[in-house]
C-alpha cells in the first residue's frame, strides 16, 4: 500500500516516488567526486551523511536572498527568515508526528539536546536514591550528561547490558526497573553497531515504573519513520546531519507543558517575557529554549532535508539498507582474518570489525588511499568497546545512496590492505 501525503505548502497530494539508488545517487554532488585519484566510496554516514542538493540550494537561498535574524524584526527580510524557520519547526513536528509544533526546540544537536534535558529536567527533580537507567551501547553523549546529573542531585546510574550479538538484554533491563528508577534514556539505533533497538517496548515497560524516557535519534531519524506519540517517550532527540540536513542543528521534541514547567537551559535574548534588574519572567516553549540568534539556516536546511526525506519511499529506503545489510555482512565475512562486532538481527547496515592482520588506524588510512572513507577508533563508545574487549573498530555505515558495488569496492580495498599489512 502506497502513503499518500500532503504538501504542506500548496495542499497537494502526492505519492513518494518509487526508490531509485541511481537517482538518489545524482542528487548528491558530492558522490560524483573523486579522493587520491579514486572514485569517492563514502561509508562514513553513521558519523555524517551527505546532502542532497534539496538541502543545499535552501541554505544558500536563505543567505543569497533572505538572510536576516529573525522574530520582532518588522522589515520584510526579518519577516521572510522568521517564516521559513517556524516552517522548519513545523516539518519537524509532522516528521515526528508531534501532537504540536510548540514541542518543538531547536538545539544545536542531539548532544545539546540530551544536555538540555540533563540540566533542565533532571537536576531539577532527581534526589539521592534515584536511579538513571542508561544501556551499555550508549554515545558517549548520552551517558555524560546523565553522570553530571547525578553527580549534582546524588541519583545513581545503573546499566543495562548488551548481548554478545551486540543487541539489548531484555530481561536484564525488565530487572533494573523499580519505583528508584526516575529516568531511563536510551539510543534508538546504535552508531557503533547499526543494533536497532525496540524502543516502544523499552519505553513501555519504563512507563509502567513511573519513569521519564528519553530516546536518542540521532541515527534513527533516516532509517526509521519515527512517531512520538506511537512511542510514548517524554523526550526525543535527533541530529540534522545525521538525516541529510547541515551540521550544528538538532531538535529536542516533547510535550509542551512538560517543557513550560523546566526552568530554562541558558539566559538570554528571544527566552524571556519581562527583563528587569529586579527579576526576569521566561517565556513559554519553545522560546524558553532557544536564547540568542538561532542556527537560522541550520533549521531552514534542517526543513529542507526532512521534506526531501519525507517524498521518498521509505518503504523502500528500508529494503534498500536491509539489503545492503544482508550483502556487506555476507561479502565482510570472505575478508581473511576479519571479526564482525554486532550482529543483532534486523541491524542496519553499519559493519564494526576487527582484523587480525591490522590495527584499525593503519586500515583506515590505507582504504582512504583507495577512495573509501570509513571511520576507525572506539566511536564515541568507550563503555560499549570494552565491554567486547577492544579499543577500537573500523567502522563501515551505509545511507540510502549506498550501492552493493561500493561494498564491493570497501572489500577490494580490504584485500589490498591486507597485501600490504599481513
Amino acid at each position: 500500500m502506497t502513503t499518500v501525503e500532503t504538501d504542506v505548502r500548496t495542499g497537494a497530494t502526492r505519492a513518494p516516488r518509487p526508490f531509485d539508488v541511481a537517482e538518489i545517487r545524482r542528487e548528491f554532488p558530492i558522490l560524483a567526486r573523486e579522493v587520491h585519484g579514486k572514485p569517492l566510496v563514502y561509508l562514513d554516514n553513521a558519523a555524517t551523511k551527505q546532502k542532497p542538493e534539496a538541502v543545499i540550494r535552501a541554505v544558500e537561498e536563505h543567505y543569497r536572498l533572505h538572510a536576516a535574524n529573525v522574530h520582532r524584526g518588522l522589515h520584510r527580510l526579518s519577516e521572510e527568515s522568521t517564516a521559513a524557520y517556524e516552517q522548519a519547526r513545523k516539518t519537524v513536528a509532522r516528521f515526528v508526528n508531534a501532537p504540536s509544533e510548540r514541542g518543538v526546540v531547536f538545539t544545536s544537536g542531539v548532544t545539546d539536546s540530551l544536555n538540555l534535558v540533563a540540566r533542565a529536567w533532571a537536576e531539577a527533580e532527581l534526589k539521592p536514591g534515584d536511579r538513571i537507567v542508561l544501556t551499555h551501547m550508549e554515545h558517549h553523549s548520552n551517558i555524560v550528561p546523565w553522570q553530571l546529573a547525578a553527580e549534582r542531585t546524588g541519583a545513581e546510574i545503573v546499566v543495562a547490558p548488551v548481548l554478545d550479538d551486540g543487541s539489548l538484554d531484555l530481561d536484564a533491563y525488565a530487572d533494573l526497573l523499580d519505583e528508584r528508577v526516575r529516568l531511563v534514556s536510551m539510543v534508538a539505533i546504535s552508531n557503533a553497531l547499526g543494533t536497532v533497538n525496540p524502543i516502544d517496548r523499552a519505553v513501555a515497560m519504563a512507563r509502567e515504573v513511573g519513569a521519564v524516557t528519553v530516546i536518542d535519534a540521532a541515527q534513527a531519524a533516516a532509517s526509521m519513520v519515527l512517531d512520538v506519540q506511537r512511542i510514548g517517550c517524554d523526550f526525543l532527540g535527533f541530529t540534522g546531519h545525521k538525516v541529510y540536513g547541515p551540521t550544528g542543528i538538532g531538535v529536542l521534541v516533547a510535550d509542551p507543558e512538560r517543557l513550560d514547567a523546566m526552568p530554562p537551559y541558558r539566559g538570554g535574548g528571544e527566552m524571556i517575557d519581562s527583563v528587569s534588574f529586579e527579576g526576569t519572567t521566561f517565556a513559554k516553549a519553545p522560546a524558553r529554549f532557544e536564547a540568542g540568534t538561532p542556527n537560522i539556516a541550520g533549521a531552514i536546511g534542517l526543513g529542507a532535508a526532512l521534506e526531501w526525506l519525507m517524498a521518498q519511499d521509505r518503504a523502500g529506503i528500508h529494503a534498500h539498507e536491509q539489503d545492503l545489510a544482508a550483502y556487506g555482512q555476507a561479502r565482510l565475512a570472505e575478508v581473511e582474518g576479519l571479526r564482525a562486532v554486532g550482529t543483532a538481527p534486523g541491524k542496519l547496515p553499519v559493519f564494526s570489525f576487527v582484523l587480525d592482520w591490522g590495527h584499525a588506524y593503519d586500515v583506515g588510512m590505507l582504504l582512504d588511499r583507495r577512495g573509501v572513507a570509513v571511520r576507525t577508533g572506539h566511536h564515541c563508545t568507550e563503555p560499549l568497546m570494552k565491554r567486547f574487549g577492544l579499543a577500537a573498530t573500523t567502522r563501515a555505515s551505509c545511507a540510502l545512496y549506498t550501492t552493493r558495488e561500493e561494498l564491493d569496492a570497501l572489500v577490494e580495498a580490504l584485500e589490498h590492505a591486507r597485501g600490504m599489512l599481513a
